[in-house]
């Protein structure tokens, strides 16, 4: 194992001229010096006002600079504000007033309010080195879907409102710089989002926890749509441009793949087994990335980045030989070069597996390393000073890792290891969808990671002995809990491996955890017990979903109850239950909406090309497209709702409740149907909106490339928002919670948090429908043998789309045979009926203003309880056994 190159120094240096950031970390303190950017031919002039201001600004730089340090306290005033702007213009990105453009200034001002964010930074870390016998947590996720990192930086330093007065005057508007920045491409859905929401919520309460990810060069994909309106991947170069939000560190360890277990005898007769490998590996880089916290500490997010460890071959370089010169570099930059590779093939499949480890391998020596450099105590403590946090199944390799560690190169007898590992571990499952949960083929794993394959047969061994001894002769048991599959080829069951190597297994909502206990892992319950398995229901993050992303809302919120306290206070929101019938506050709270409905519009005229009324009812479905989730569902009742308008005369047509059905979302490149389910979606809204007869009152919109800077213009716009699982297979969701937390309206099924969001805002608030989780096993069961009973409104459906109403019908007949020769699985028909009344429920609802304004209201005021807030202190009091560390202690 390659062990980080100390940073050490006797004494700080001296302030110069050329920027350094002082960035202090654990008892390191090191010197990153900023990228500069190159620059690009275009430039904005400014005008002679503005031109006087950049150069008063930078004498004004001259003097500061002078005086005060990176981290020192710096001043938040207009003029300061400025000047340190113009000094990383000119110092950092060698620009002056005469070649600016808005990428230029977005990076100058980022530099400038990363340097306010590295003081609160390195507060944080010198306060974990001084208390370094306090427990840790390190969560453990694949995804971290972070967002944009500057409004969110400017929120929870309280100066958004100081640096748009500085850069309004130096000629650039905030919002055009803000624009500027790429989402960080680090997740996908919901997985990667709540692990940024909890990011933020351990900073704001003071938790002491560390993130560990990837830090992928190309994110998933870049979504678009071809002239067909199918679905396109384009690599998503979010680092095309200098990153002023991550810090290169000189960190870097070492990880092996293939190779064999060898039995090595020392000299005083002892043997162990040591995993040869003939240097075949790579190395794992770290990047630091801050995570500041509202009114808190300062987090940190640490991403690997892979580099070969073998030297670029110059021989082969001069021979011509330029593929085999670069063949150590490319095949490293694979490993790092997208999230989740398409696992179809063979080799994508060894890809995802090397990604796998080589980020859990990373993270583990990481935390080892720190452990031994600071704790200076038994191994046996080590469960005492850290926990480690498994977001899904991703890194369960960390559990053989951190074993292989502490008996392989630590030397701890093998009981003793185990024992450690069961200790720190804790384990949050998110689905219970078969197929969802993770299988490597044991082949593949004995070929890419020799030495863990040989740990998992030790350690299910030692399992399965003591299954065998609380329940003799129980074979049945003994193969249903087997972290080894036997089937040809045998699979290791990474969701068995992570219960079997954890302490504490939580369901991340009410139902979902039930159903982890009875349907998932009903097995284990009979050997752990139910305490083993617990509930911590999802939270989201109030900063950025409603302070940030809704500050229209914000502000009304803030006067009404006289102060911001809910921000860190979710359940202060409560306060606006006795406004829900007030007229005249019901009229302020509804023109906000329209508000966000009219940015929201606006967006799509600008991008998209389409018109349609902020007076109309926007219904919205933004998530990952995936066939449990029923963007099917959706749809088909668009396409009633289409075919209904059709026929209804002009007297008719005047009572119906015009609507704008929004979708996004992206389909995984390998998942065909799913990619289906856009193309219908692209094809339906082609003709309903060429459709001029409909006179607006039904539009369909597609918004590509979904992320998290278009989820804050489209979530804080919503009247109606849909979660439509079949019921049993939303783990919570989270989504739900910001369109509700924004004053939006669920049409939802019986599944996830969609449960508790009723029991919160009450059941009024809502339109529910569909099956229940408890009668789906009983539906499958009988449309397996007596074939799909299609619902008459859908059969009319399924027959306009086969008439060649929206396109080509043999490009949808796949689509159509999931409904009927493939079962219905997901129980599109046997919910079609309930669906489509409820959505007449909805719009008889919305006719009547001031009901739905209470509802509206009462959606916001009844949210208290899903904030990341909540859901972070029950990690650490239930799982981590971690207490707050407030910086000012």
């Amino acid at each position: 194992m390659t062990r980080p190159t100390p940073q050490r120094r006797l004494s700080m240096p001296k302030l110069t001229r050329r920027l350094t950031n002082i960035v202090i970390h654990d008892d390191d303190i090191e010197h990153v010096p900023v990228s500069t950017v190159p620059s690009t031919p275009s430039h904005e002039m400014l005008e002679d006002e503005y031109l006087d201001q950049w150069t008063k600004a930078i004498e004004q730089l001259e003097q500061d600079h002078q005086k005060q340090s990176s981290t020192a306290a710096q001043p938040n005033d207009i003029e300061s504000l400025q000047a340190s702007i113009a000094y990383h213009m000119n110092s950092t990105l060698h620009r002056t007033q005469h070649n600016l453009e808005k990428v230029a200034v977005y990076q100058a001002v980022a530099f400038s309010l990363r340097d306010k964010v590295l003081k609160q930074w390195n507060q944080t870390q010198q306060l974990y080195k001084k208390e370094y016998r306090r427990k840790r947590c390190y969560y453990l996720s694949m995804e971290f879907l972070l967002g944009r990192a500057l409004d969110n930086a400017l929120y929870a330093l309280h100066v958004k409102d100081n640096y748009g007065e500085a850069v309004h005057s130096l000629g650039f508007s905030m919002e055009d710089l803000l624009e500027q920045e790429r989402d960080a491409a680090l997740g996908n859905g919901g997985l990667g989002r709540l692990a940024a929401c909890y990011m933020d919520a351990a900073a704001s309460v003071d938790l002491p926890c560390w993130g560990y990810g990837l830090r992928y060069n190309n994110g998933l994909f870049r979504q678009g749509l071809d002239s067909h309106g199918q679905q396109t991947e384009s690599p998503d170069d979010w680092l095309k441009s200098t990153n002023p939000w991550e810090f290169p560190r000189d960190i870097h360890y070492q990880v092996q793949f293939y190779g064999y277990v060898a039995t090595k005898v020392s000299g005083g007769g002892d043997s162990r087994l040591s995993w040869e490998t003939n240097g075949v590996g790579v190395e794992a880089w770290a990047y630091d990335v801050p995570v500041p916290g509202y009114h808190g500490a300062c987090g940190n997010l640490r991403l690997w980045a892979s580099k070969a460890t073998q030297p670029f071959d110059l021989q082969a370089f001069n021979d011509g030989d330029y593929g085999r010169a670069m063949a150590a570099h490319n095949e490293a930059a694979c490993l790092t070069a997208v999230l989740y590779p398409n696992d179809n093939h063979p080799a994508g499949k060894e890809l995802r597996l090397k990604q796998e480890y080589f980020y859990v391998s990373a993270s583990v020596q990481d935390v080892v390393h720190r452990f031994k450099r600071t704790a200076h105590v038994a191994w046996s403590e080590f469960p005492n000073r850290v926990a480690m946090q498994l977001n899904d199944t991703h890194p369960s390799l960390a559990i053989v890792e951190l074993q292989r560690i502490l008996v392989d190169i630590e030397g701890l007898p093998w009981d003793d290891a185990w024992a450690i590992v069961r200790a720190t571990f804790g384990f949050t499952n998110h689905t219970v969808l078969p197929e969802a949960h993770e299988c490597w083929p044991v082949p593949l794993m004995e070929k890419v990671l020799p030495r863990h394959m040989q740990l998992i047969y030790d350690l299910n061994l030692f399992f399965l002995q003591d299954v065998e001894r609380r329940f003799p002769g129980d074979r049945d048991l003994l193969n249903k809990v087997s972290i080894i599959e036997e089937s040809n080829p045998q699979q290791v069951r990474m969701a068995y491996l992570s219960v079997v190597g954890s302490h504490t297994c939580n369901g991340v909502a009410a139902l979902h955890s039930d159903l982890v206990k009875t349907d998932l892992f009903p097995h284990f319950i009979k050997y752990y017990g139910p305490e083993r398995f617990i509930n911590i229901t999802n939270g989201i993050t109030p900063r950025r979903w409603l302070y940030q992303a809704n500050p229209a809302l914000r502000d009304l919120i803030t006067t009404t109850l006289t102060n911001d306290h809910w921000v860190s206070d979710l359940s202060q929101l409560s306060g606006l239950k006795q406004y829900a019938e007030d007229e005249q506050f019901q009229k302020k709270w509804m023109a906000v909406k329209l508000q966000n409905k009219q940015r929201l519009a606006s967006w799509i005229a600008t991008h998209l090309g389409i018109d349609v009324s902020p007076r109309a009812l926007f219904d919205i479905q933004v998530k990952r497209i995936h066939e449990y989730k029923r963007q099917f569902l959706n749809i088909l009742g668009v396409i009633h709702r289409y075919r209904t308008l059709l026929e209804m005369g002009s007297q008719e047509r005047a009572q119906v409740v015009p609507r704008v059905v929004i979708f996004g979302g992206k389909a995984a490149p390998g998942y065909h149907v799913a990619k289906m389910v856009i193309k219908l979606i692209t094809s339906v809204a082609k003709v309903i909106n060429d459709d001029l007869s409909l006179d607006d009152l039904l539009k369909v919109v597609y918004i590509p490339d979904y992320k998290v800077s278009l989820a804050e213009i489209i979530i804080p716009a919503s009247d109606l928002s849909q979660h439509i699982s079949t019921a049993g297979t939303e783990a919570s969701g989270t989504s739900n919670m910001k369109f509700v937390l924004n004053g939006g309206l669920i049409l939802g099924t019986v599944d996830g948090a969609n449960i508790e969001i009723r029991d919160e805002i009450g059941e009024d608030n809502i339109f529910m429908f569909g099956t229940l989780a408890d009668q789906v096993a009983d539906i499958r069961h009988y449309q397996k043998y007596h074939g799909v009973l299609v619902d008459g409104h859908l059969q009319t459906v399924i027959e306009s789309i086969q008439a060649g109403d929206f396109g080509d019908p043999s490009s949808f007949n796949p689509l159509i045979d999931t409904l009927t020769y493939g079962g219905d699985y997901y129980l599109i028909s046997e919910d079609f009926d309930s669906y489509l009344k409820r959505q007449d429920d909805v719009d008889a609802d919305f006719k009547n203003k001031r009901l739905w304004a209470k509802k509206s209201i009462l959606c916001t005021a009844g949210m208290g309880f899903f904030s990341s807030d909540r859901a972070i202190r029950e990690y650490a009091d239930k799982i981590w056994k971690i207490d707050p560390l407030p910086i000012s202690s």
